[in-house]
Formats: structure tokens, C-alpha cells, sequence
């Protein structure tokens, strides 16, 4: 009986190590960017606002910056914050996932590595959604597929500017995110 439950209780160490080290990879996305930070992030943006589907550019925070202004040297790291109503909406009006409403809006991360390379960095919507049942899985799929979208890229077609949305409090849209985002 012994060498069962010993037997047993290896198995799930076991599993919890690889789950714990296969968690990160899984539940989040990094892509290696062709471009350097400013010009991956303008083009980001540009595809964001291509895709359809209710999409709109709502923030972009650089918390690099937050961290050298208070004396720390960091890489580059800014993120783009888009929403797109039509996927937010359901979750937002269901009481038994409200909750997830921390996931609003979507992240995308561009950032520079010590190795020089920009990197974008993603969160696995499709996986987090299914965790939480049918209709946000359902959701998420969808959310999954346009971030794919997003992160296409035409180098012939020269840069776009980046688009700094309205911080708080500025004109244009409720808390100064443009009209259609959340």
C-alpha cells in the first residue's frame, strides 16, 4: 500500500512540475518582431484598426519609462490596449463572468531583449477562454484569431505613425478612449 501511495503522490509532483513549467508557454505567446519597437508598435496598431470586428485602440502605456524616471535602466517596453465591444460585450453583461473583466482590453506587448531583437508579446486567448466554459470560449476563439491577425505584417508598405490615444479625461469618447472602444 505504501509503494501505491508513494507511487501515487510522485505522479502528481510529477505533473505539477510540468505544469508549472509548461504553464508560461502556454498561456502566453511571444513572437520575434522584423522591426525595431516604435515601428512594431505602429504597425500593431495599424492591424488593429484593419481587422474589423469592432476593433478600436483604447491605451498605450510605456511602463519602461515609469521605471527609468525613477532611476531604473530598462529596455523599451510599450503596450497597446485595444478593445473590441462586440467580444467584450457579452462577457461584460454575464454576472457568472464578469469577473473576467480584467482581461479588457486586449494587451499586446512590444519589447526589447538583451539580445537587441523586438519581441511582441500575446496572451493565449484562445486557451484562457476555454477554461471558462462555452460561451467565453466561444469569445476568446474569436479573440485568438483576430490577435493572429494583428501581428501580420506588410514590410513593403512603409511605417504608419503611432497612434497615441487621448490619455483620461481628454476629449473624444467616454474616459477618452475613441468611440467603439471599451
Amino acid at each position: 500500500m505504501l509503494k501505491i501511495f508513494s507511487g501515487f503522490m510522485a505522479g502528481l509532483v510529477l505533473v505539477a512540475v510540468l505544469v508549472y513549467n509548461l504553464f508560461g508557454n502556454l498561456m502566453f505567446k511571444e513572437t520575434l518582431s522584423p522591426f525595431g519597437v516604435e515601428e512594431t508598435v505602429a504597425r500593431v496598431q495599424q492591424n488593429i484598426q484593419k481587422v474589423g470586428n469592432g476593433w478600436a485602440l483604447v491605451g498605450l502605456r510605456e511602463p519602461a519609462k515609469a521605471v527609468q524616471a525613477d532611476g531604473g535602466n530598462v529596455l523599451p517596453v510599450m503596450l497597446i490596449e485595444a478593445c473590441s465591444t462586440k467580444y467584450s460585450g457579452p462577457i461584460l453583461k454575464n454576472d457568472d463572468v464578469r469577473f473576467l473583466s480584467l482581461l479588457i482590453p486586449c494587451k499586446v506587448s512590444v519589447y526589447k531583449k538583451n539580445d537587441g531583437k523586438t519581441y511582441i508579446g500575446t496572451m493565449n486567448a484562445g486557451l484562457v477562454g476555454r477554461m471558462f466554459g462555452t460561451e467565453v470560449g466561444e469569445i476568446m476563439s474569436h479573440v485568438s484569431a483576430d490577435q493572429a491577425k494583428f501581428l501580420i505584417f506588410d514590410a513593403s508598405k512603409p511605417a504608419p505613425a503611432i497612434v497615441r490615444p487621448a490619455p483620461p479625461g481628454a476629449s473624444g469618447g467616454a474616459g477618452g478612449a475613441p468611440a467603439g472602444g471599451c
